[in-house]
């Protein structure tokens, strides 16, 4: 069941994806949007939070924007990159 209180937000002055627990920032993803191509060079989670998830929530919120703006995503950290290629659903939105 996904946690009521986490929220993806986007941050497009800092260019980045931001993950909020109960208003605290636990998590990013950094990017560079050109045309319709999402770049995620870097996601990261507090290292107080690791271990719980929340990447892989951040990264959804990530693929949710992305198929809400219609664009594409080029995976270059590596986590970015294993979490699309381990869920076919998001195989048509990755770039290489």
């Amino acid at each position: 069941m996904p946690n009521p209180n986490l929220s993806v937000v986007d941050v497009p002055e800092h260019s980045r994806f931001e993950l909020n627990l109960d208003g605290e920032r636990v998590g990013l993803a950094d990017y560079t949007l050109a045309d319709d191509l999402l770049t995620i060079p870097h996601v990261e989670t507090d290292p107080a939070h690791r271990g719980q998830g929340f990447a892989a929530t951040l990264m959804a919120g990530v693929v949710e924007t992305a198929r809400e703006r219609n664009l594409q995503i080029r995976p270059v950290c590596p986590y970015a990159s294993s979490y699309l290629r381990a869920r076919p659903d998001t195989h048509d939105l990755v770039v290489r």
